[in-house]
């Protein structure tokens, strides 16, 4: 396995992986597929970014790790804060992909000065839940009733990593 920052070419592998998670359901707070352009804009190279890593084994992309400053004005934080949003194949489930993307991603926040890290997760994505707090991020709070596309309403637990 080779994690690697993500690069324009990563973009049409990131958006079928994307898309793949959203179609299953349940594990990502994104409802609606995923463009190519879309994936560059959004994940690749936002003008918030601190860091995008790809995981690749044999040549495919299996998962990818975003790191953002925190600036959306709905959800205010402070300045010193990423936002983290983590996808891997349900394919390399279990192949410690999401601990190999963490430890690069946690480099390129320290190298930036970020000073924690929010993870905001569906809290019936049990499997996202338990990712999260094995590498050590800590709950905080609790968002209530966010309603999903259909309108099915669904909590977010936020959870923090303190660098």
């Amino acid at each position: 396995m080779i994690i690697r920052t993500a690069a324009h070419a990563d973009a049409a592998d990131m958006t079928a992986l994307l898309n793949k998670i959203i179609t299953l359901g349940g594990s990502t707070a994104h409802q609606t597929p995923f463009g190519v352009a879309q994936m560059q804009s959004h994940y690749i190279a936002p003008s918030a970014l601190i860091s995008c890593q790809v995981a690749e084994d044999a040549g495919a992309v299996i998962g990818f790790q975003w790191l953002g400053w925190a600036v959306d004005p709905d959800d205010p934080m402070p300045a010193d804060w990423g936002i983290i949003a983590s996808f891997v194949s349900p394919d390399a489930a279990g192949k410690g992909v999401g601990q190999h993307l963490f430890r690069a991603t946690k480099a390129a926040a320290l190298e930036a000065g970020t000073k924690v890290i929010d993870a905001t997760i569906r809290a019936d994505n049990v499997a996202g839940l338990r990712y999260y707090s094995g590498l050590g991020f800590q709950d905080y709070d609790r968002l209530r009733n966010i309603p999903l596309r259909d309108g099915t309403p669904v909590d977010r637990i936020r959870k923090r990593f303190d660098l």
